[in-house]
């Protein structure tokens, strides 16, 4: 069974608007991804290794997450004794915050898959940007660390412009988490499509098999071949072969100034 390392970064940093706006996905399911499980609702342990200015917005996610019918998250003491490593966890999601440096992202969720199984799943908050005056502010930590666990969870974005109207989601990218509407949570159309995704029962829980450890850097150089880009260049997908079966794929999201052309 073919194993998959799937990562999300995801600078919704975004300051300044783009001119032609996209339609929110009907189906934003990302390849049908998700955890496996005998019986739903079934219990997702969730690592909390962040700081006290994090606790709120932390909270706030496993709630949110959990109004859902097929899922509960469980919050627990994180594993994580290197929070710049932010290493994962078999069989659960680990959400860490550290100053990870001016490298053009807010948030990044990190999944590792056999087949199309998630089986483990780093969410990593960066403070570098946290620090500023910009977003420093409890809308954007909550609308960025709702939509990395909702990556998590096997969810992609519901829509991916940032001069339209908000969707009322943290799946929705925007320049103003407060709108109105608010992108701070959820909205009924992530849990619906959660319902969707985890329609179907496994025949075994969330681990398969030992992932594999490498994982995509921060650089672009990193993250192999361009797949996917959209939003001249402000939203864009990679694609590294790391061989025997293995790929990592990263989603990104440029902030002002970051966009890669290529």
């Amino acid at each position: 069974m073919h194993k998959r390392t799937l990562q999300f970064l995801c600078s919704t940093s975004i300051l300044a608007a783009v001119s032609i706006p996209q339609a929110a996905l009907a189906d934003h399911s990302w390849g049908g991804y998700h955890w496996g499980r005998t019986s739903n609702p079934f219990t997702l342990k969730v690592g909390n290794n962040v700081s006290n200015v994090w606790q709120s917005s932390f909270n706030s996610m496993i709630g949110d997450w959990t109004k859902s019918t097929v899922v509960d998250l469980q919050a627990v003491a994180g594993s994580v004794t290197n929070a710049r490593k932010c290493s994962p966890t078999l069989g659960r999601v680990e959400v860490c915050n550290y100053s990870y440096g001016r490298n053009g992202w807010l948030g990044i969720a990190q999944v590792w898959a056999s087949g199309n199984h998630i089986t483990q799943s780093v969410v990593k908050m960066n403070d570098t940007y946290y620090a500023t005056a910009s977003y420093n502010k409890p809308e954007w930590r909550n609308m960025v660390m709702c939509q990395e666990v909702g990556h998590a969870l096997g969810l992609d974005h519901q829509d991916e412009a940032f001069d339209n109207a908000n969707l009322g989601t943290c799946m929705d990218y925007t320049s103003n988490p407060l709108g109105p509407p608010n992108n701070e949570h959820p909205n009924t159309h992530d849990y619906d499509m959660l319902k969707s995704i985890y329609s179907h029962l496994d025949a075994a829980g969330t681990v398969f098999s030992t992932p594999p450890s490498e994982a995509a850097g921060n650089a672009p150089e990193e993250w192999g071949k361009l797949k996917r880009t959209t939003n001249g260049g402000r939203t864009q997908v990679f694609e590294r072969d790391l061989g025997g079966g293995h790929r990592v794929t990263t989603f990104v999201t440029w902030a002002e100034g970051h966009g890669n052309r290529r």
